[in-house]
């Protein structure tokens, strides 16, 4: 055998550089991209690395393992190269070989992971290691004794099929665990290319199911799928400089111009859809690995049951006409003609959900194949089934989207094309577009039960966002889409009017409970006036829960249902005839009269501490905490709103909602004294004392407490995010928001003080706070302020106006 130290190389020193320009030069230049470039690195390297091991050595082989082994280099992938020898050679010369190849790589500062080992040694390792075993599947030889290198791949593919029982629930948990750490890509706002879920890890686990012969990911459009992501984070590689997989929002806008792409929006979508390609090819795949795991443990205790070599029976029940349950899915009947009956993918779909049973790939592909377009309007039992599918509650989601796979969605409901996979690019929002419409309605699912037209009320949910697809207002495209579109469904004229109002209003009862002054009788008569009736009404009270809760945990809590609910019920009182009562006409509780007596008596601020709590929902539930009702009573004096909010936020609380009025003594006693009835909750750790609140108010109304240094100080001290710009403040007047005051709505970044700010700025306005209205939702606090001017009337226009301008420069500067 020739000694590998006898080997002729013609590696020298200028052979790396000439790589590394050579490397450059394909990176660099425009005329290759995607597989095309990612074969000819593979190449370039491959025949760099075979000068570096030289030519002539027995029993020894260059390997390469992994992505590398694939073919798929991106520009800053890892090499994963194995050095294979039969044992027999000297281990000092195996060390001299392993250092000539793999110091010229680190030299070029080339990412690498290596190992030498025998055969013997790499079949022992994968053995122990699942993921050393993954990547010796995709092994493939670049230098050296090309027959050992043959050799171990039959071995490792030959153990990998033998062992497949075991090995492929193994890596169907690891893929799981994956998942559970870094999501699914198709939702991720930021995500990771390879480590999410529908991601390029996944996409190599399906490519290891197929190699154990035990089944095969089904889906056309897979070796697509798998492409455009690898494309995706070469540019991500190219944009960054960076071996790096996660696709970050300032990085997108770079990423989608690298790849040609109108902007960041497409490429998110187009990321999200080879995603769900993949996700749902995996979740077959799976379904059909314990499908056949389990038939094969059954098997030997069946047909010993039935005496001898007897195939057990393949039980078929029933679920519908032309739907039967057979090995644990929804399948077509042998007698269902999908081209004969166009209603049958709604009605297998509706089955399966209602089973709670996946949607067999083979009908779904049978139907796609076959089925016939419904008739305009629908036909009866298409709409009766559509609603029995989205009742159905969290199966729909699986079910959905079998159709959505093999375009069976679109063709029912040509309008969801424009919003199938699109981003919302807003923290608050958990779900693409599309998802978050399904989610929807399958929270609204669990409210049927409060409103008298349960089918208006799931159909309202899969279509409020519909109008996120269109440009403007959704809320307003969504409206026409929906008269469109329940027409065709087969709705008649009222319940189409229905449908369409909901979604024009479906944001109408969170904004105006958050954001609006509920105490004015305009707010009241305004939101009546745009529902118009009880029922309309209770559609859009469960379809505003509904939303929220499909949208994420910062959109909903307990605090918002009390406020959505008491708007409901001041609503309906209007519906039904009794109008609003004027705020300034209503009198002063016993304990709001207290705190002004006694705060006129003392010439200083009163405060008083209440916590809240809502109603248990069981006997045995404990009450949810809504926060503490903090109500303080004030001479009346300038600098009360940016004292108040200022002494707060340095306690940390946060200020959910506040009220702010002018209390009339009691007989005898003159006098003006301001009342804020504000609720609070924590930040972290328990309350403070009213004591301390108390006194830390007084100085700050005396002069003697600098709380815009304080507040200074902490803002110093909260961490920065680097690279993150946030969006400038917006400011503007609510036209016709009251009749009581004018109505200033804050958008903003939020931040601790960013109340105290706008208290500062608006008390040197000029102006009188008459009530505040807060509302955060994620890292945005929308705001709103009810303001008159000193004589307690709604702004002019212009000073209106005036005011909006300087209190948006105040937050901006």
């Amino acid at each position: 055998m020739t000694s590998v130290n006898d080997v002729t190389t013609e590696a020298s020193d200028d052979k790396p550089s000439g790589y590394a320009a050579a490397r450059l030069r394909l990176l660099q230049g425009g005329a290759q991209s995607g597989p095309p470039r990612r074969s000819a690195l593979a190449e370039l390297t491959d025949d760099w690395l075979t000068e570096l091991f030289g030519q002539g050595a027995q029993g020894v082989a260059l390997v390469a393992v992994g992505g590398y082994g694939r073919g798929e280099l991106s520009p800053r992938s890892d090499l994963d190269l194995l050095l294979l020898h039969d044992g027999t050679a000297d281990p000092g010369e195996i060390a001299a070989l392993a250092d000539r190849v793999w110091y010229p790589v680190w030299d070029l500062g080339l990412a690498l992971d290596h190992s030498v080992r025998t055969p013997t040694e790499a079949r022992k390792t994968a053995g122990d290691d699942l993921k050393v075993h993954l990547g010796l599947l995709d092994a493939r030889h670049i230098a050296g004794d090309l027959g050992l290198t043959a050799g171990l791949r039959t071995a490792i593919l030959a153990d990998w099929r033998n062992q497949a029982p075991k090995r492929l629930p193994e890596l169907r948990e690891m893929c799981e665990e994956r998942a559970e750490r870094q999501g699914e890509l198709q939702y991720l706002l930021e995500p990771d290319l390879k480590e999410a879920r529908g991601g390029l890890r996944d996409a190599t686990a399906l490519r290891a199911v197929a190699a154990s012969w035990l089944a095969d990911a089904p889906r056309e459009g897979l070796a697509d799928a798998r492409r455009r992501l690898l494309d995706v984070r070469d540019a991500l590689h190219l944009t960054t400089g960076r071996a790096t997989d996660r696709l970050a929002l300032q990085e997108q806008d770079q990423v989608a111009a690298e790849l040609g792409l109108l902007d960041a929006d497409t490429l998110l979508r187009q990321v999200y859809e080879a995603a769900r390609t993949i996700s749902y090819a995996s979740d077959v795949t799976w379904r059909e690995v314990g499908r056949v795991l389990q038939s094969r443990a059954v098997r030997p205790r069946l047909r010993a049951m039935l005496g001898g070599g007897k195939a057990a029976p393949v039980e078929r029940s029933p679920l519908a006409e032309g739907v039967v349950e057979m090995d644990g899915e929804a399948v077509l009947a042998r007698a269902a003609k999908p081209d004969r009956d166009p209603v049958l993918p709604l009605r297998a779909a509706a089955a399966a959900a209602q089973a709670g049973l996946p949607l067999s790939l083979h009908a779904v592909r049978r139907m796609a194949a076959a089925a016939r377009p419904l008739s305009t309007p629908w036909p009866a039992e298409a709409r009766e089934q559509l609603v029995t599918l989205l009742g159905a509650g969290r199966s729909t989601v699986d079910v959905w989207e079998a159709l959505e796979a093999e375009g069976l969605i679109t063709r029912l409901l040509p309008d969801w094309e424009r919003v199938r996979c699109r981003p919302q690019r807003n923290a608050v929002h958990t779900w693409t577009v599309d998802r978050h419409l399904v989610e929807t309605a399958v929270r609204a699912s669990e409210l049927t039960r409060r409103v008298g037209r349960p089918d208006l009320l799931l159909v309202a949910a899969l279509l409020h966002d519909i109008g996120k697809g269109w440009p403007g207002d959704h809320s307003v495209a969504g409206e026409i889409i929906t008269r469109d579109v329940a027409a065709r469904i087969g709705f008649d004229r009222a319940d189409v009017a229905v449908l369409s109002s909901l979604v024009r209003h479906h944001l109408l009862l969170i904004e105006t409970a958050t954001r609006r002054d509920l105490e004015d009788p305009a707010t009241v008569r305004a939101v009546a006036d745009a529902v118009g009736s009880v029922g309309t009404l209770e559609l859009l009270h469960a379809l505003t829960e509904a939303d929220a809760l499909a949208t994420g945990p910062a959109a909903w809590s307990s605090w918002r249902g009390s406020l959505v609910a008491d708007l409901v019920k001041r609503v309906s009182a209007v519906l039904a005839g009794d109008e609003p009562l004027d705020p300034d006409a209503a009198d002063p509780t016993a304990e709001q009269e207290r705190l002004a007596v006694e705060a006129f008596r003392t010439g200083g601020p009163v405060l008083s501490l209440r916590a809240q709590t809502e109603a248990a929902a069981g006997p045995s539930d404990e009450p949810e905490p809504l926060g503490v009702e903090l109500l303080i009573a004030v001479p009346d004096q300038p600098g009360v709103l940016p004292a108040v909010a200022g002494v707060l936020a340095m306690h940390r609380l946060t200020v959910r909602t506040a009220e702010l009025r002018s209390l009339t003594l009691p007989e005898g006693v003159e006098g003006a004294v301001l009342l804020l009835n504000w609720r609070v909750a924590a930040e972290y750790g328990s309350l403070p004392q009213a004591a301390r609140l108390r006194a830390d108010l007084v100085r700050a109304l005396d002069g003697s407490l600098d709380v815009a240094a304080r507040l200074a100080e902490r803002d110093a001290a909260y961490p920065r995010r680097r690279g993150v710009v946030a969006p400038p403040a917006r400011v503007a007047v609510a036209s016709a928001g009251s009749r009581l005051a004018t109505v200033i709505e804050v958008r903003a970044q939020d931040a601790p003080g960013l109340l105290y700010r706008i208290g500062r700025a608006l008390e040197a306005s000029g102006v009188r706070v008459r009530s505040a209205h807060v509302s955060t939702l994620g890292a945005n606090a929308v705001d709103a302020f009810y303001v008159t001017g000193a004589d307690g009337v709604p702004l002019p226009s212009e000073e209106a106006a005036s005011v909006a301008k300087g209190l948006e420069g105040a937050l901006r500067g």
